[in-house]
């Protein structure tokens, strides 16, 4: 603002020089060369004139070169000035006029979420969020960005977020959760400004340098996220679950009642048949739920679904019917042998990755264009030649932890040429690059932003999340509408693609679900699938 005043100060302070030394030029010019004597005034009058080209007076025309010249040097000069003038001071003027409001408050806002700046984990957070009808703002320090996000329908205020001010704007003292998710040092300075908003709200924080956790902790966080280990956490958790005989991660939804992800492997009891041939519920006992394959969920599963290496099953069951399952996705030659494993990548994803293999003792090899003491090979993991010196002609799991999506591509074609049969773990930095990685080669993709997001995601609305690539939940919820409705009748799992895996009723949990059992007024239902068709039983249910 200070520095368009002084602007115009100059255009003005300019343009009066000017004017008044033309009308000295002008009158001294008519008396010289024309012989007509004019007074100050007029001559003032005159240059006024030409210069907002609103005629001449009775002056014009003019005999001699000399005064003609002056004309037509006091013309260009005014046209000059009126265009200075139009990028200066008129479009700007205009601009703001038309510019989108942007609030720098939000009115009687309770229990809602306050995400401090906006990342892409942010943007899938806020997806989560609506999909639950949860309150939430952002706050944006760039007028610019607020003013996009507002024109997408992000509910967004703008101001610092490192700022007191802002924060109570933004009701932070009314707010169920804070999250900062902006660099680790002004983190570090939005949890210390929560924090001073208030004592009782919820601070999530993001560290994008591990290093930074204890210091956002000391700050006031609650809890904090590092966004590369979660990635390889949870890229390693698949290649563990993948060879362990133990279930791994599962959610209990009663006592002796589970729902776990199950991956297919080559050659095992149930390899190349289709899902209603199996008998997995006859042998086992257990209920697959859904099936996902290539990045997209199935849920219920066509019963003619083959089930192969591509293939992850959710399933539910007790943990002796989950466990005799597990054994029938396992090859009968493997069960808890040797692995041979290949990482692509050491930073922070990869070292992650190849830390808690390690911890499995899983025994890799490590793919970098860096040398360290814990690189086996040197190279680019996109060429053939690296490749193939670092085993993965007879690996069985390449897992790509690069930083850029292209080379990621990239080595997923290569390595899928190199092995057929190579089972292929990667990173995408992008949500948009995950479709394109699997259309490569890949078996599983994980979005850096996605994991993020889905994580932080369980902690504000503390649901649980089943897989952190594909938006799976398992919500407890009353069915006020299905009431007096047999689980046969609502037909759930065909009109929603949801499906009821137990039924809390009088403390209990039910899960061995006749089709015939009535929903009654007090039951809780105990529900899993994706978002969408979460949404669907809860527009269905209630």
């Amino acid at each position: 603002m200070a520095d368009q005043r002084r602007r115009l100060l100059t255009y003005v302070g300019l343009v009066i020089v000017i004017v008044l030394g033309y009308t000295l030029v002008y009158n001294w010019g008519m008396s010289t060369f024309e012989g007509r004597p004019k007074g100050l005034l007029h001559s003032l009058e005159i240059v006024v004139q030409t210069f907002t080209t609103t005629g001449y007076g009775e002056d014009a025309p003019w005999a001699s070169a000399q005064m003609k010249l002056l004309m037509v040097a006091m013309q260009f000069t005014g046209v000059f000035m009126i265009f200075l003038a139009l990028p200066l001071f008129v479009a700007p003027w205009v601009e703001a006029r038309l510019q989108t409001t942007i609030p720098t408050s939000v009115e009687q806002m309770t229990d809602h979420v306050v995400l401090c700046a906006l990342s892409a984990r942010g943007e899938a957070l806020i997806d989560e969020l609506e999909s639950w009808e949860r309150d939430y703002v952002v706050i944006e320090p760039d007028r610019e960005r607020a003013a996009t996000l507002r024109e997408q329908a992000i509910r967004v205020i703008h101001g610092d977020p490192e700022s007191t001010t802002t924060l109570r704007n933004a009701a932070v003292h009314e707010a169920d959760t804070v999250v900062a998710d902006a660099a680790d040092e002004r983190n570090a300075s939005i949890v210390l400004a929560a924090r001073e908003v208030s004592d009782m709200v919820r601070i999530v924080a993001f560290a994008e340098n591990p290093e930074m956790t204890d210091y956002l902790t000391y700050a006031g966080a609650d809890e904090v996220f590092t966004p590369h280990h979660l990635l390889g956490e949870s890229l390693a958790n698949r290649v563990q679950t993948a060879i362990s005989t133990e279930l791994g991660e599962t959610v209990e939804i009663g006592t002796d009642f589970e729902l776990v992800e199950l991956a297919i492997q080559d050659d095992c009891p149930v390899d190349s048949i289709a899902l209603k041939e199996s008998g997995i519920r006859e042998r086992t006992g257990a209920n697959v739920i859904g099936i996902w394959r290539d990045g997209a969920f199935e849920s219920p599963p066509d019963p003619e679904a083959k089930l192969d290496s591509d293939a992850i099953l959710l399933v539910a069951g007790s943990e002796v019917q989950l466990e005799s399952l597990k054994q029938l996705t396992m090859a009968e030659a493997r069960g808890e042998g040797r692995r041979s494993v290949v990482i692509a990548g050491h930073g922070e994803v990869g070292s992650t990755v190849l830390a808690a293999l390690a911890e499995g003792r899983i025994e890799s090899t490590v793919i970098d264009t860096r040398d360290d003491p814990r690189v086996d090979v040197v190279g680019d993991a996109s060429r053939a030649e690296t490749l193939v010196e670092a085993g993965v002609k007879s690996a069985e799991t390449l897992i790509l932890t690069l930083g850029e999506d292209n080379v990621t591509m990239l080595a997923t074609l290569v390595a899928r040429e190199l092995n057929p049969d190579l089972e292929i773990l990667a990173r995408a930095e992008e949500a948009e690059s995950v479709s394109k990685v699997y259309r490569a080669g890949a078996d599983y993709v994980l979005a850096l932003a996605t994991v993020s997001g889905r994580m932080i995601a369980s902690v504000v609305l503390d649901e649980e999340v089943m897989s952190p690539d594909i938006q799976i939940q398992v919500v407890r919820t009353a069915a006020p509408k299905l009431v007096g409705d047999s689980l046969d009748g609502a037909a759930i799992r065909a009109r929603t693609g949801s499906t009821v895996v137990a039924v809390e009723r009088n403390g209990d949990v039910l899960t061995d679900l006749d089709p015939g059992m009535v929903i009654e007024a007090d039951d809780t239902l105990v529900v899993a699938g994706t978002d969408e068709a979460i949404n669907q039983f809860n527009e269905l249910a209630q």
